[in-house]
């Protein structure tokens, strides 16, 4: 990153290519839904939460499935960003790459075609013991509760993929990585071996809280890759979350991401670079040893036609400016545009090209 900010990258700028760009995660077949109070109320669901499918939610999914209008996107938190990066980015096709596990069947086809369609190099993990996982989003006005069926998802295994020698080039061609929270539930094994390696070679290794109960219920695995987390996003819920685990005593979320910033560090060459978002108000940052407040888009609330997506639209933005060793506030800037048109949107979609400069 520029010199207002720690120099991210060697500074020079190199062109792109295929791979630069490595995602890890949960491919989930996006289904939302609009749906009332009492529908959420039955599955006992908060309107803005995210949570893994329990027992008691096998019937929601029929029952989402039935109702008249429903969409189907190709999902999962890591995949969305790193199909948004490579929209961005537009040419090469390929510059991201997306690792998950998937099942043999009629969803898994479509999350192929989906990927295919959004010019990720995708290399699935595919298996038949589990269909592929599936993620209701129900929708009540501008909130959306999300339940995750990690099922195949959850089928990620290091040694029949991660470790192929083939798969491993794919990861060794990356500059940046990506891998949501999320993901800790699947296989912090995984996360550790690519962790490693971008420790190692001084390549750059981005992480998400993905949601509070990652930070409540997976904090020792999370606590085991945050020293080699370089850039660590979440929103301000989950900051929330993450510094009442962490015992940090303050709900200031300037003061959470200061705190984040110094814990321990394996690669020194790279200060940690901690980014909060917060919905419509500030995204706040740590650049350099200071805190900073960057304002996002204005946009009229009549326009906002779903929330679903825009963290993750947000990280993608991101990550396009970082695999081109842009600065932090372009990095920033370029989240900001992805999220503020992802919300104007079902689902997290996007149109042909981006209108960014």
């Amino acid at each position: 990153m520029s010199e207002e900010g720690p120099n991210m990258l060697t500074g020079r700028k190199t062109a792109l290519s295929e791979n630069m760009l490595f995602g890890m995660g949960n491919p989930l077949l996006d289904i939302s839904a609009v749906v009332d109070k009492d529908f959420l109320d039955k599955f006992g669901l908060k309107p803005n939460d995210q949570i893994l499918a329990e027992d008691r939610h096998k019937a929601l999914f029929e029952e989402i499935v039935k109702r008249n209008k429903v969409e189907y996107h190709a999902g999962g938190s890591t995949q969305n960003s790193v199909k948004i990066a490579q929209w961005m980015l537009q040419k090469p096709h390929k510059v991201a790459t997306f690792f998950g596990c998937i099942g043999k069947d009629r969803f898994g086809e479509i999350l192929k075609k989906k990927a295919e369609e959004a010019h990720v190099d995708a290399h699935y993990y595919e298996q038949n013991e589990e269909p592929t996982g599936t993620c209701a989003a129900c929708i009540t006005g501008d909130n959306r509760s999300l339940v995750a069926n990690l099922a195949a998802a959850n089928c990620y295994k290091k040694e029949k993929h991660l470790d192929l020698d083939s798969n491993w080039e794919l990861v060794k061609k990356a500059k940046v990585y990506y891998i949501a929270g999320f993901f800790l539930t699947v296989s912090p094994e995984s996360i550790l071996k690519v962790a490693r390696h971008a420790s190692d070679k001084n390549k750059i290794f981005c992480m998400n809280l993905s949601a509070p109960f990652i930070s409540q219920f997976f904090k020792e695995p999370l606590m085991k890759v945050m020293p080699y987390v370089d850039i660590l996003f979440g929103n301000e819920t989950e900051a929330a979350t993450f510094a009442k685990e962490l015992g940090f005593e303050t709900d200031d979320i300037a003061e959470i991401a200061k705190k984040t910033q110094n814990l321990p560090k394996e690669n020194t060459k790279r200060q940690r670079v901690v980014v909060f978002t917060q919905g419509k108000d500030d995204t706040v940052a740590t650049v350099g040893d200071r805190v900073t407040m960057f304002p996002v888009l204005d946009i009229d609330q009549n326009d906002i036609v779903d929330t679903n997506g825009a963290g993750d639209a947000f990280v993608g933005g991101f990550l396009s400016a970082l695999v081109q060793e842009h600065a932090l506030e372009e990095c920033i800037r370029a989240g900001h545009y992805a999220a503020n048109v992802i919300i104007r949107r079902v689902g997290c979609t996007f149109p042909e090209k981006p209108d960014y400069h």
